[in-house]
Formats: structure tokens, sequence, C-alpha cells
């Protein structure tokens, strides 16, 4: 098991996932840049969530767009912690972008009312409704504000489906997708986001309490080791277990990983030769 030699905020940043943080950032932005000027689109729309992923992004898109060209949105929900709330405007104020609130709590009430067990219903799917609330106030605004839809999701949570389908996966363009947890916490520093966002336990804030590695049972610093190996360096788990990782631990992440390969991987069409000759 590698040598964890780097902190920031308190999080371990292991060896072989440490970046060239000014290199990382200039593609980052550029990418950004290029894909702004060639889809001719004005406005980068994001969802504040008082989380480092938002956070982060939000600092990239002024780098490479400038601040009058960023609109943050806000969307809490009745379950959302005050303190995520408090964090995202303290990002908008720091970069000092355009921002809009919009609560998605009573569309959110409204569905699961209407859905047929909408009392009973488990907080899972909730939050994965809430989810997808969020991406369709983020794509209206981006209609209002001749905008695309910047994503937010890393590495890591694609890897192993910490995402919800047509919810936070439903972005035009991300520029961390990249990146894993441990290298969103490295740029995040490097770029001068907020030490209290870099700190915190990351979370979906999708029920009170909630935080990712409770939630998943697993550690960052761990999982993106394993996923490294896993899926970068297409090393067996075996391999990885014989190099010091736990057992239970690896086949945790490997069947996190393939239980959500259906998620990444491009929808399918059944493909029909054409034209269809009449019978």
């Amino acid at each position: 098991m590698s040598n964890e030699v780097a902190r920031i905020a308190g999080h371990v940043i292991p060896t072989e996932l440490q970046l060239d943080v000014a290199k990382t950032a200039a593609t980052c932005e550029g990418f950004l840049r290029d894909y702004f000027k060639a889809s001719g689109h004005a406005t980068g729309i994001i969802g504040l969530s008082g989380g480092i992923d938002s956070a982060l992004v939000a600092h990239l898109l002024v780098n490479a767009l400038g601040r009058d060209r960023v609109r943050g949105v806000f969307m809490p929900s009745d379950t959302s912690a005050p303190s995520s709330l408090e964090d995202a405007r303290l990002v908008a104020r720091q970069l000092e972008i355009e921002t809009e609130e919009i609560s998605i709590a009573l569309p959110l009430q409204a569905v699961v009312a209407g859905l047929p067990d909408g009392q009973a219903i488990a907080r899972v799917r909730r939050g994965n409704i809430a989810a997808r609330l969020r991406m369709i106030t983020l794509w209206d605004r981006s209609a209002v504000h001749q905008g695309l839809v910047v994503g937010t999701g890393n590495r890591t949570e694609t890897m192993i489906g910490y995402w919800t389908l047509h919810g936070d996966g439903a972005w035009a363009i991300n520029p961390i997708g990249g990146l894993y947890k441990s290298q969103v916490r490295q740029l995040a520093a490097h770029l001068g986001v907020a030490e209290q966002v870099i700190a915190k336990a990351p979370s979906a804030d999708l029920w009170p309490g909630q935080t990712d590695e409770g939630e998943g049972g697993f550690d960052y610093p761990t999982l993106d080791q394993v996923l490294y190996r896993l899926v970068d360096l297409r090393r067996t788990p075996q391999a990885i277990v014989a190099e010091g990782f736990d057992a239970a631990a690896v086949a945790r992440i490997v069947e996190l990983h393939t239980r959500s390969a259906f998620k990444r991987a491009e929808r399918p069409i059944a493909q029909i030769a054409q034209p269809i000759p009449r019978t």
C-alpha cells in the first residue's frame, strides 16, 4: 500500500494521485474556454451545493470565462443542511458571481406525494428525485441565460456509480470528471477554494446527516487508490489485495464499479438496417 505523505485540510492525499496542479488547472480551464467558444454559448450555469466539487468547478469557470459569464444556482430542499447554503454563498461571494436561489422543496413534495407509495418512499429514491429536480432547474436557467449546464461530478463518483442518471449526471460539459476526489482537493487548494469547504466531510446533502463516506462505507483515499489500480492500471482485485489493501474493501469497491457499469455505458439503441424492406 502506498505511503500517505500529504494532507490537505486534514484529508490524506495518496502519493500516486498527486498532481501537477498548475498544469491540471490550465488543462481544465482551456477545455472550458475552447468548448464555450466553439459552442457559442454565453454562460456557464452551475449548481452551487456548498461542496468542494461545485466550488472547484466555479473557480475553473471564472478563470476560463470571467465572472460575468458564470451564474450559480442555489437549490436547497427541505432537508438541506443550513451550512450547505452558507458555504455555497461563501463561494459565490468569493468569486463575485451572479446567483439565484430556487428552492426545490415544493416540487419535491409534490412529486413524492403523487407517487402511489409516496408516504413510504425510501430516502434514496427521494434523493434521486431531488437530484433530477435540481437538474431540471439548471437546464431551465440555461435556457433563460443562454448557457450550458456545467457538471461537477468527479472520477471517483463516476467509477462507482455514486451519481443519479438524468440528475447530477445530466450535464453538458464537465471539467473535473477525470479527477479523483483526492485530486479535486489538491486542485481546489491550489485555486484558493475556501478551506472550510475543502475540509468538510463530502455530502450529497440528500437527507440530514448524510455523508458520502458514511453512506458508501468507504474512505476516499482508499477508494481512490483502489480505483486507480483497478481502472487505470488494470490490476486484478487479487493483485490489489496483495499490495496490502483490505480484501473486503477491495471486493466492495469492485462490486460498486461493476454494478454501475450501465450508468457509464452509451445508452443502447437497437441497430436497424435502413431502409427496412417491405414484405
